[in-house]
């Protein structure tokens, strides 16, 4: 997967589209990430002895694909590549051609 935790993404498709956020979790296996503060999903839980009832907001994950990674420098949406610097595998951006880790 290509995008990382801490990474500035903007979401490309569903519900909140053209809205951005940073990555929160991501889950590899499943070819998700949370981003924070979108994607937002209520559920319903019922009063115990240990908490009140109420509607829980969180945010759900999202596919992969619906996102696209933020280049830090320009602000725009770019597709992530890989390269070798130093000996080290390294993510860029690959409209701006910048390093991103």
């Amino acid at each position: 997967m290509r995008i990382k935790t801490g990474d500035k993404v903007r979401i490309i498709a569903g519900k909140d589209k053209g809205k951005e956020g940073t990555v929160l979790k991501t889950m590899p296996k499943a070819d998700k990430v949370v981003v924070e503060g979108l994607n937002i999903a209520k559920k319903h839980q019922k009063a115990s002895q240990m908490s009140t009832g109420g509607m829980n907001e969180f945010p759900a994950p999202i596919h992969v694909s619906n996102v696209q990674l933020v280049d830090p420098s320009t602000g725009e949406t770019s597709r992530v590549g890989y390269r070798e610097e130093d000996g080290k595998k390294v993510r860029f951006a690959k409209k701006s051609n910048t390093t991103l880790n």
